[in-house]
């Protein structure tokens, strides 16, 4: 097994990775070896129809496979963000917490309800709508690809529809237990849909027993090719008392090395209870929860882990994982509500920097002895996902306490609205920021790059646009509701989950004509 930041040597990722991006480039092919030995490679497989014709919008949750969630196709940019205007609107039945895909002339969308639409980009005006499919907590979201949607099946699994249709294709039962739950927009690569299980659902929050684990699935037929459980071992020891793990958003792939990146959420119980303070019942590191681990995407061998927050009391999921791309060449980032940003060798995942964003206060203790203010809380630090371009990291941080105790669970939320909320640049090669600029609010709707603007929206319902240069303000609106959801961009047209709102709501704000 693996030990933290190594890699089993049996595993070249990266030579295997120097020759795949021969084949993919050429899109022949070809072999490696010594003395005209060798194996056949063959060519990187070709991405979804859609992403093939569509390449330009909004096809996958992070954009592109990196998870950069940035876009040069777009006439938006500093000088012309101004002008946005509303273009239309689309009722959805439930809360909105994920990004919507933008896929040629349509946009596609579930609620926390279950239901999933599809919209005509130009219009908003309805193409389908599915019945609802079940309560989630959410996030929660579809992937699109080779004439399929995919979305939760309310806390359980997954379900497929015909993209053009809506035609219920398949659905597949994911959890392991009644208190196990699916709170994660799917992703699909190479007709495999990669989704995770979490211990958290409408049946239960942090269940002793339940652990997350990480599933990829036939695109086709739903079976399940590979699984890989977030948790090493019994729990920790205590089954009866312990739980955790899983995965919350979408991995970053790439598909030249075949290797899938995810981040793993926290241990519970936190901080502890009266039993077992302090979560004395998880002894040791807890691996791998706050972790980013690197999965074979054929196979779902670990292939190495890096663990950020070991033993974690404060609930600091290390939830997002993306590809940044940098002169010295590619490096995996990954953060989450630790307020925490690494960066990590993609082939061994050595650690290269690590750097703190946001308000820290007392979460560097490795126990509690009263009532602690703790920042970030459990609901803080880098809660929505980043973007990156350009060599450049954008993260959005929530700066809400909360108030810990050795011996009780915590397992909703923090004070929001007690802070201002922070989007930070932050140079992908060395870790230094760039700049930090301070947003009114909390900054619950990620970020988006679109050219030289950073885009990101507020829990109360601001949109915010700032210069990617030295983080000026540049833009400012007001959506008809909150946002705790993430904007696509396609061309000149922002797609916007206004989640908060009567009813919830999808916008889309584009150009002028």
């Amino acid at each position: 097994m693996p030990i933290r930041g190594d890699r089993p040597p049996t595993r070249p990722v990266r030579a295997r990775a120097a020759v795949l991006v021969v084949c993919a480039l050429t899109a022949v092919a070809c072999s490696s070896g010594a003395e005209g030995g060798g194996t056949t490679v063959p060519p990187v497989p070709a991405p979804s129809a859609e992403l093939a014709a569509h390449g330009a919008d909004w096809v996958l949750p992070g954009r592109d496979y990196d998870n950069s969630r940035a876009t040069t196709h777009s006439g938006i940019d500093t000088t012309t963000v101004r002008t946005l205007e509303p273009r239309w609107e689309a009722a959805m039945s439930g809360p909105l917490s994920t990004v919507p895909i933008v896929v040629g002339d349509t946009v596609y969308a579930q609620d926390g309800r279950g239901l999933v639409l599809a919209v005509d980009r130009a219009t908003g005006g309805t193409r389908w709508r599915s019945e609802g499919h079940g309560f989630n907590i959410g996030p929660f979201g579809v992937a699109v690809a080779d004439g399929r949607v995919f979305a939760v099946e309310g806390s359980s699994g997954l379900v497929a529809f015909d993209a053009a249709t809506g035609e219920e294709l398949w659905t597949r039962d994911l959890i392991a237990t009644p208190t196990t739950g699916i709170d994660i927009q799917p992703t699909v690569y190479d007709g495999v849909v990669l989704a995770s299980t979490v211990p958290v659902s409408v049946g239960g929050i942090y269940t002793p027993g339940d652990r997350g684990v990480i599933s990829a699935l036939d695109a086709t037929t739903g079976e399940v090719r590979w699984s890989f459980d977030t948790v090493q071992g019994d729990l920790w020891g205590n089954p009866e008392v312990n739980s955790g793990g899983g995965s919350w958003y979408p991995p970053a792939v790439d598909p030249v090395a075949r290797v899938v990146y995810w981040g793993v959420a926290n241990p519970a119980p936190f901080p502890g209870t009266e039993e077992w303070p302090n979560g004395t019942s998880r002894p040791g590191d807890n691996l791998y929860t706050d972790s980013a681990v690197a999965l074979d995407l054929d196979t779902g061998e670990l292939l190495w882990f890096h663990q950020v927050h070991p033993h974690d009391l404060f609930d600091r999921d290390l939830v997002h994982t993306m590809i940044a791309r940098t002169d010295d060449g590619p490096l995996v980032v990954a953060t989450g509500k630790g307020g925490v940003v690494v960066g990590l060798d993609p082939a061994s995942g050595e650690p290269r920097w690590r750097t703190e964003v946001g308000r820290h206060e007392n979460d560097d203790l490795t126990e509690l002895t009263g009532p602690t203010d703790v920042l970030p809380g459990t609901f803080g630090g880098v809660l929505t996902p980043p973007a990156t371009a350009d060599g450049v990291v954008y993260v959005a941080v929530v700066n809400a306490p909360t108030t810990l105790e050795p011996t009780q669970k915590a397992y909703i939320g923090s004070q929001l609205g007690t802070d201002e909320g922070q989007v930070v640049a932050i140079d992908a090669s060395t870790g230094e920021i760039l700049w930090d600029t301070s947003v009114d609010g909390d900054p619950l709707g990620g970020v988006a790059v679109v050219n030289d603007l950073v885009l990101t929206a507020t829990l109360d319902g601001t949109i915010v646009g700032l210069d990617r240069e030295r983080g000026r303000p540049a833009f400012r609106a007001e959506a008809p509701g909150g946002i705790n959801g993430w904007m696509s961009v396609a061309g000149d047209l922002v797609v916007v989950p206004v989640g908060n709102a009567d009813p919830p709501r999808l916008v889309a704000y584009g150009l002028p004509d």
